[in-house]
């Protein structure tokens, strides 16, 4: 998947929090967020946090469906509250996709 592939992906699915994202998909969105963030607080405050604001659904739901292709739920993504959580996410994030899994990308059973 592209660059372009992936943001309109993730753009169409911006509240999509069932099915698999692939590691390429998650990580274009990530670098056009950090683009449009970076562009943004150029412009001004309110142009940021407007963007911010339109922008952490998408996230959240790639993130999601990232964390489901590697078989994990989505609420694990609760641990960005934590602070330290962003490490341990972010190795979950660069992991391979598994194999096992449904096709409705639910987390897999224990």
């Amino acid at each position: 998947m592209d660059f372009v592939q992936a943001v309109k992906s993730c753009l169409t699915q911006y509240a999509t929090f069932s099915g698999r994202a692939p590691r390429s998909e998650y990580w274009w969105f990530f670098l056009f967020q950090l683009l449009v963030m970076v562009a943004a607080s150029m412009i001004g405050d309110v142009v940021y946090a407007l963007a911010s604001l339109a922008l952490l659904l998408p996230a959240l739901a790639v993130g999601t469906r990232r964390l489901h292709d590697i078989g994990r739920t989505g609420w694990w993504q609760l641990l960005l509250l934590t602070g330290i959580g962003f490490l341990v996410l972010l190795f979950w994030w660069v992991q391979p996709s598994a194999d096992e899994g449904n096709a409705h990308g639910e987390p897999f059973a224990a």
